[in-house]
């Protein structure tokens, strides 16, 4: 029988925990197989509970406060393994469940070849928040752009695209058009510029934060020698990867950001479709506006150890195509820079200087 609340197993070779936000399921398995551990905990008992066990692996699913959680066992002696939450589904026996769960993130961790998480430091955590706070102040910005726009639309009055027309225009359409639009649809409107002017105050302190960040870490300062990666880039790649240790090169690297074409092969035929677009939707976003970025400056492209290729490249494919493959390459170089901590094209600077 699995050990009660009261009981402690001898013998553990490896823990599931289904992280809850008050309440952790845990299921243990001895060297045999033989789960010897059941149990329900508090939270706050995480600690008090772990000291008691014999120490082994421990799996855990990528989730919120599962690098937390990671950090606490590892400073208990445990090793903790941080499991995709996509790679633990297929472990999962008969109907979902807690228990269910953290019995199949227990055999998910014991998988040699399955790709893990990579745990992730305070100063990680830290950056990573930046980047969501800023990215969600930008979308509150973009909204409240465009229902300014449809109050608009809705009095009939259109304007042309592009937050510095519908700023510089603005009041010029209020005043002279004060007789079509009431009095209380001008304070809504006039609101909503206000949070407008306040959201960009707040992303601006946001970014200005992140810009310092980049300045001050090293390996931001690397990445952001490679063309098209300026501070947004390189602190979100660093919050996101850390060193890159996780990748075993760069294409897997691409791979995860979901630049690469969606597979269904078959048969022995190969059938590439458009790109898989897994991974982090954030961090892909950058690295293709990086790319247009590259692209819009053609007389910059000698500059670059990629140019030739970027030259070929731009007479056989799409402008969208093209755009995927350069962020494709970026990305591939970005974590090469940060793998191997050395600046793009360094060993053409020492060339020239020699």
């Amino acid at each position: 029988m699995p050990a009660t609340a009261k009981q402690t197993p001898s013998e553990l070779s490896t823990i599931g925990i289904d992280i809850g936000k008050d309440v952790f399921h845990l299921i243990g398995f001895d060297p045999d197989g033989k789960m010897v551990l059941r149990r329900k905990i508090k939270r706050l008992a995480l600690v008090a509970t772990f000291e008691k066990l014999p120490r082994c692996i421990v799996g855990l699913e990528a989730c919120l406060s599962a690098h937390f959680v990671s950090r606490t066992l590892r400073r208990l002696g445990f090793e903790p393994r941080i499991i995709p939450a996509k790679c633990t589904k297929p472990f999962v026996k008969g109907q979902k469940n807690d228990y269910n769960d953290a019995e199949a993130i227990a055999e998910a961790a014991l998988r040699p070849n399955l790709k893990r998480v990579s745990e992730k430091t305070q100063d990680q955590l830290d950056l990573q928040a930046l980047h969501r706070v800023r990215s969600r102040l930008v979308s509150r910005r973009t909204a409240t752009i465009n229902q300014i726009r449809a109050f608009l639309i809705e009095q009939g009055i259109t304007v042309r695209t592009g937050a510095r027309a519908l700023r510089n225009s603005l009041f010029a359409i209020l005043e002279n058009r004060k007789d079509d639009i009431s009095p209380r649809m001008s304070d809504i409107i006039v609101g909503l510029y206000e949070d407008w002017l306040w959201l960009d105050e707040r992303i601006e302190t946001v970014s200005a934060e992140i810009e310092d960040i980049s300045r001050s870490e090293a390996n931001c300062e690397r990445l952001m020698s490679v063309p098209g990666i300026g501070p947004m880039i390189s602190t979100a790649m660093v919050a996101a990867i850390g060193t890159g240790e996780a990748f075993e090169r760069g294409r897997d690297f691409a791979a995860w950001l979901g630049l690469v074409p969606r597979q269904y092969s078959t048969g022995g035929k190969p059938i590439l479709g458009r790109i898989s677009k897994r991974g982090s939707k954030y961090l892909r976003t950058l690295f293709i506006q990086a790319a247009n970025v590259i692209l819009m400056r053609p007389h910059n492209w000698e500059q670059f150890s990629f140019g030739p290729w970027l030259k070929d490249a731009a007479t056989r494919l799409h402008r969208n195509k093209l755009a995927v493959a350069l962020a494709n390459k970026l990305a591939r170089i970005a974590w090469s820079v940060l793998r191997h901590q050395r600046r793009f094209d360094r060993h053409i600077n020492e060339a020239a200087a020699i």
